[in-house]
């Protein structure tokens, strides 16, 4: 008897323990949350689709021989625009403030004293710093100072020294592959001039409203 008692004192045990444990689990335990989000979605041929914006993708290659002679070129007319620019920018500011006065000069000698009064601001501000430029940049500062007066520099010398001493120049200028009478075609021939002119005049700070306007 006694040991009938016992088997079902330990039958009743383990039956408290289970229903004691599910119990607990089910008093404790937290429902499961529904967790919601947003997507961008695109709908192509009639799927809704999730939108995403992949990383850039980077691809290099080897420059080409064209290529290099390309950017060899580009960088040496950016180098000569960034010299001389600001000698054509002083040497038109100068030819310009010359031209303004001898619109009112009808007389040959009265021009000639004030251009020889003149003449130390130009060789100042254009003549010396010619002489330490390439060939290449004087090709350059040519087409600048026509830029930055209007005239090319075969009509500024002819103006201020002659048309014999213009003339004698020019045939220094031929053998050096070079023209004085060059123009400057911002728009086309010289467009890439232009770009580089605009680049150096932004890092200055230098505003061209008077011409941009009438480009």
């Amino acid at each position: 008897m006694f040991s009938c008692l016992a088997s079902h004192y330990r039958k009743l045990l383990i039956a408290l323990s289970v229903t004691f444990f599910l119990g607990g689990k089910h008093v404790y335990a937290q429902e499961p949350v529904a967790m919601e989000s947003l997507h961008e979605a695109i709908i192509y041929n009639g799927d809704t689709l999730e939108y995403k914006v992949l990383g850039a993708l980077y691809l290099y290659a080897h420059m080409t021989n064209d290529q290099r002679k390309a950017r060899a070129e580009y960088n040496r007319l950016r180098n000569a625009v960034y010299v001389t620019y600001p000698y054509a920018r002083k040497a038109g500011a100068v030819m310009n403030d010359i031209n303004s006065h001898l619109v009112g000069m009808n007389s040959k000698s009265e021009r000639k004293r004030y251009i020889q009064s003149r003449e130390k601001d130009l060789k100042r501000e254009f003549t010396t710093p010619l002489t330490n430029l390439s060939v290449y940049q004087g090709k350059i500062l040519m087409k600048l100072i026509n830029r930055e007066t209007g005239n090319n520099c075969y009509e500024i010398i002819k103006e201020y020294k002659g048309g014999l001493t213009a003339r004698f120049y020019q045939t220094v200028a031929f053998f050096f592959n070079s023209n004085l009478k060059q123009p400057y075609d911002a728009r086309n021939e010289d467009l890439v001039i232009e770009r580089l002119v605009q680049e150096v005049q932004k890092m200055y700070g230098i505003s061209d409203i008077s011409r941009q306007n009438t480009l």
